[in-house]
């Protein structure tokens, strides 16, 4: 009897994919916007950029991560649609195929994904996973129809509300994957983590994000404040379970330093953006940044590049390469930041050039970890 093949992961396919049009349509937006270079209809303005940084680049990682082994013809039809979307949002943007396209993804990974998180989980904290990507395809649907039905106002509070959801999701597969890899790095020199996944913390901070996505959706100006004042409440939680997680005794462990930096850059969005709700000392677009730029392009990159090393090699030391995009990707996020108050064009084309390079070395990373893979497989 022939051996039956392993189904292949959708990351091998999916992360490439996002790596590379994050290098180059992100950045390019970012130069089309300033009137520097010629760009399609879709890119052209911040709401265009703006999605495609969620719906576009966002949820294909989320896609690659959440998915799991597939087979290869599902996997072909989920990366063809997710491609076909893009080239019709960046090109016709509000037309009849874009809405289908970018609606089909959507529905197509919700359905694939949130029953079985929803039927696996067994305790309440697991089974929010399946809610928030849940929300996530809604949000990609709900702001397809309206772009089509060029009803503006409602859009960018979509878009503000998917990001809360990845700022979620972020803390809690940040989290999941923190605690046991931190525990068992401590195990191995002696130590004992006492404080590992901090289920009470963990649950909390659920709660109180969930109370932020619900306010965020209500019209009432003063819920605004209550949004601003429930997400500094996160960040501090999270902070007080991060510092448990000791940092001193992971200087060895780049690939956890990494994570951490990521889940220090959720807090940081977290702050940034209930300063923006209640203060208006910084624009609210900016303090998104810190949480786009930040938060997801730092855990993006240490996720796309540490899964794949261990599939590839059976192992989280990630090549050398990585580190220096992760570092690309904080300087990109502080220059974009600085932007907000240091007039010129110098620190918003700085953050896109280190973005892009941070994102260009990713893509061949990972082209190399497939090959790897590859060979790997072949001589077993």
């Amino acid at each position: 009897m022939t051996k039956k093949a392993r189904q292949p992961f959708a990351n091998l396919y999916f992360f490439p994919l996002a790596a590379a049009y994050a290098a180059l349509v992100l950045p390019w937006s970012v130069l089309a916007q300033f009137e520097l270079v010629v760009a399609p209809p879709g890119i052209q303005a911040p709401l265009g950029h703006a999605h495609e940084m969620i719906f576009g680049f966002a949820l294909a990682v989320v896609a690659g991560y959440v998915l799991g082994p597939q087979p290869k013809p599902r996997i072909f039809l989920l990366t063809a649609i997710w491609l076909t979307a893009r080239i019709a949002f960046l090109g016709w943007p509000s037309s009849m195929v874009s809405l289908a396209l970018n609606i089909g993804f959507a529905v197509l990974l919700a359905y694939r994904v949130v029953p079985r998180f929803a039927r696996t989980a067994k305790k309440w904290r697991n089974k929010a996973v399946a809610p928030i990507i849940l929300g996530l395809c809604a949000g990609a649907v709900v702001f397809h129809g309206l772009y089509r039905a060029e009803i503006a106002g409602p859009l960018y509070g979509i878009l503000l509300e998917a990001i809360l959801l990845l700022s979620t999701l972020m803390f809690f597969m940040g989290g999941r994957m923190l605690a046991p890899a931190v525990a068992g790095h401590l195990l191995k020199q002696g130590h004992e983590l006492e404080a590992r996944v901090q289920p009470r913390l963990e649950g909390t901070v659920l709660i109180v994000m969930g109370l932020v996505l619900v306010l965020n959706l209500l019209p009432w100006a003063p819920w605004r404040q209550m949004t601003g004042l429930l997400l500094l409440l996160a960040a501090a939680l999270t902070l007080f379970r991060l510092v448990r997680w000791p940092v001193r005794l992971c200087l060895d462990r780049p690939d956890l330093l990494a994570l951490m930096l990521g889940y220090w850059w959720i807090i940081a969005g977290w702050v940034l953006i209930a300063t923006a709700l209640l203060s208006n000392a910084i624009p609210l677009s900016t303090a998104l940044h810190g949480m786009t730029i930040g938060a997801l392009g730092t855990l993006t990159l240490t996720v796309m590049a540490r899964t794949r090393t261990q599939r590839s090699h059976k192992h989280t030391d990630m090549p050398k390469a990585v580190y220096v995009a992760i570092a690309l990707i904080s300087f990109a996020a502080l220059a974009r930041i600085a932007a907000a108050v240091v007039p010129g064009l110098s620190l918003y084309l700085l953050g896109a050039f280190s973005w892009s390079l941070a994102f260009l070395i990713l893509t061949v990373v990972l082209i190399q970890l497939a090959q790897a893979e590859k060979r790997r497989r072949s001589l077993l």
